[in-house]
């Protein structure tokens, strides 16, 4: 009988990868490994010999159905202990896997691909985020009510994701949103500050949002205003856009 488990994608990460406690170097490997355990983005798996920590099992366990067995283990670093913070397949069907550690990215204070530091979570090779600016005129309405109207957005274009209408904010209507408490943090483009929106006394959580200060590649969307298009009514140059399903629909 065949094989049925589910394949697991893994594919060599070129660049150099390190992630440090406290100032000190506890990951510091040419030769991580990008392992797909969910489809969006891969989890590093580093080298057990490019690990400066030692790991203690704690007697949990996990099975996955594509990695097989895992074992989670306690990080110790100096006298630091970081409670089951990594784990490893020492018997997967996949052998790659074997030699490897998988380290909880929140376990270490800060993560670099070669000298620049990466957040929230390894990024994708696969994912591409290209923001350009855009003299299409861009009305974004709800139950009848404009809450803007812009020729000067800039669009934002990421793999896998609806285009995203960033648009300045002197050209929404500020007095219908109120800053919520809400904060979400994404790799490509930073933290995000949210506003819901009041139509006709109607309150609409967290409808959108703004990147204050944007990661580097993401600088251009700095400050601008975005609403979810799947809940809101947008029209382009007057026609208007069906809005798209996904998760946040």
């Amino acid at each position: 009988m065949a094989d049925e488990r589910p394949r697991v994608r893994i594919e060599p990460n070129p660049k150099w990868i390190r992630g440090t406690l406290q100032g000190r170097t506890v990951v510091d490997s040419t030769t991580v490994q990008l392992v797909w355990e969910v489809p969006y983005y891969p989890a590093w798996y580093t080298p057990v010999d490019d690990l400066d920590a030692q790991l203690e099992p704690n007697g949990r366990s996990f099975r996955s159905p594509s990695r097989g067995d895992g074992t989670r283990y306690d990080v110790v670093v100096g006298g630091n202990v970081i409670a089951d913070a990594a784990w490893r397949h020492l018997d997967s069907p996949v052998r790659e896997l074997r030699d490897l550690v998988r380290i909880e990215w929140s376990a270490l204070d800060t993560w670099f691909e070669e000298d620049s530091e990466v957040y929230v979570h390894p990024r994708s090779p696969d994912v591409r985020v290209d923001i350009l600016p855009s003299s299409r005129r861009i009305t974004v309405t709800l139950d009848g009510v404009v809450l803007a109207e812009s020729a000067r957005a800039h669009l934002l274009f990421e793999t896998g994701l609806p285009t995203r209408y960033y648009i300045p904010k002197v050209d929404v209507r500020m007095d219908l949103l109120t800053p919520t408490e809400t904060e979400t943090a994404c790799p490509y483009k930073g933290w995000a500050n949210y506003w819901s929106v009041d139509v006709d006394g109607s309150i609409h959580e967290d409808l959108a949002w703004a990147y204050r200060t944007p990661l580097p590649e993401s600088k251009d969307v700095a400050g601008l205003v975005c609403f979810y298009n799947e809940k809101v009514d947008l029209d382009i140059d007057g026609v208007r856009v069906d809005r798209p399903r996904t998760k946040f629909s």
